[in-house]
């Protein structure tokens, strides 16, 4: 649906083609009465229309498919006509023949069909909370067809009106971009770009594979992305890129505080967009002056126990806090989870390095991680994982309140693509 450019594909068509339908205008008196109605009403004439419209197209289909193999039929029978050859007559009938089959292949081959059992829904750009707004009003069911097809016209036309009752995320509330694991992967910058528009992005490290001067050049430009871009490093990063990201007007957050340019640390909590953030740096980050050499992932009981120290003092003064692996969490998740009712909120958890997609959300707690952006990196083509990153929704006023979570991941071998919308206010 160009609206949004989000719509729902179904693999049903026989012939190797794909039937494209558009939505090139909306009645919004119409969207409105299927909106504040019950899915029924309004729904068998829109669908009786996308039938005529489909129909239609089908038969000037048939006709001209007819129409060109007849005439390139003629032209063949002409061309191949000789004194001891086949004649004209015949050679024009199996001419017209074949044009009567590729005609009647049209309506046959074309026409959807089949089990409709297992939709794939898609979403591109930075309409994807919109339209994830659309499917939440959508009565989903996936037993027909026309079950279907009635919870698209519900959610688009939950575009134009919304359902009395229901509490809206609406696009005037701040949001930022959830992102990690690049490893070097610039043509995910577009994409992530689209994303962020003018919202900040929280980068959760590993934007490099190994954090050298020579993939520091490479990646810089992504600080123009987001405003700002907050950054903390991973495990592939190094302290070089760290200070030059610095340098390049990136918030880098680490253990000691906000790496300033020039190398100085300024206080350990900043305010992004409304959000008091603190970053912590990965134990496992390389060095330059030991070549970049890789320190291993993973994380000890002590590293465990050092980041819940140094998270303690700070509940109740940060709403969000970024660190590249999760499981450097485990004893801080489990406190906080403990904790008795009335106690300081818990900030958000800000996440990466596992390359897998996931929201967890117990006792009052949100960890989110966006995936890997860069579908694994070039350094990882055979890892077989989605591009994926996500957004955070949240209130300012009277205090900082996450709202919902989309999540959002692309196939990158096949384009299909999933979103998904989590609240985060509803429990």
């Amino acid at each position: 649906m160009p609206l949004v450019d989000w719509g729902v594909r179904f693999d049903a068509v026989p012939l190797p083609v794909r039937l494209d339908l558009d939505v090139r205008s909306i009645d919004r008196d119409q969207a409105t009465r299927v909106a504040t109605s019950s899915p029924e009403v309004g729904a068998a004439e829109i669908r009786r229309q996308a039938t005529d419209a489909i129909t239609a197209w089908l038969t000037w289909m048939t006709a001209i498919v007819a129409a060109g193999a007849l005439a390139l039929g003629a032209l063949a029978a002409l061309a191949l006509r000789s004194r001891h050859g086949p004649r004209l007559r015949w050679l024009l009938a199996t001419a017209a023949g074949t044009a009567v089959a590729c005609g009647a292949a049209v309506p046959l081959g074309l026409a959807p069909r089949g089990a409709f059992d297992a939709p794939t829904y898609f979403a591109h750009g930075p309409d994807i909370p919109r339209a994830l707004r659309a499917l939440e009003t959508a009565s989903r069911s996936s037993d027909t067809l026309g079950q279907e097809l009635d919870a698209q016209l519900v959610g688009l036309a939950g575009l134009v009106a919304t359902p009395a009752g229901r509490q809206e995320i609406g696009p005037s509330l701040p949001r930022a971009v959830i992102a990690s694991d690049l490893h070097n992967n610039l043509l995910a910058l577009p994409a992530l770009r689209r994303a962020a528009g003018t919202s900040p992005v929280l980068f959760a490290g590993d934007l490099t594979d190994s954090g050298t001067p020579i993939e520091t050049e490479l990646v810089r430009s992504i600080v123009g992305i987001g405003h700002p871009f907050v950054f903390v490093p991973g495990n592939h990063d190094s302290d070089v890129l760290r200070t030059r990201l610095a340098d390049a007007g990136a918030i880098v957050l680490g253990t000691r505080g906000r790496l300033l340019p020039g190398g100085r640390h300024g206080p350990p909590i900043v305010v992004v967009a409304g959000m008091r953030i603190a970053g912590y740096d990965d134990p496992n980050l390389r060095r330059g002056e030991d070549g970049y050499a890789d320190r291993g992932a993973t994380t000890t009981v002590a590293e465990q126990t050092a980041f819940a120290d140094w998270l303690r003092p700070l509940v109740g003064r940060i709403d969000v806090v970024m660190l590249h692996e999760p499981q450097l969490a485990t004893i801080a998740l489990e406190e906080l989870r403990r904790r008795a009712a009335g106690s300081d909120p818990a900030p958000v958890f800000v996440v990466g390095h596992t390359h897998r997609q996931s929201l967890d959300v117990a006792d009052g707690v949100d960890v989110i991680n966006g995936g890997t952006l860069g579908a694994g990196g070039t350094g990882n083509l055979g890892e077989d994982a989605d591009l994926g990153l996500a957004v955070l929704t949240y209130a300012r006023a009277p205090r900082f309140a996450p709202l919902a979570a989309d999540l959002v991941r692309v196939d990158p071998r096949t384009g299909s693509a999933h979103a998904e919308r989590r609240r985060l206010d509803e429990g």
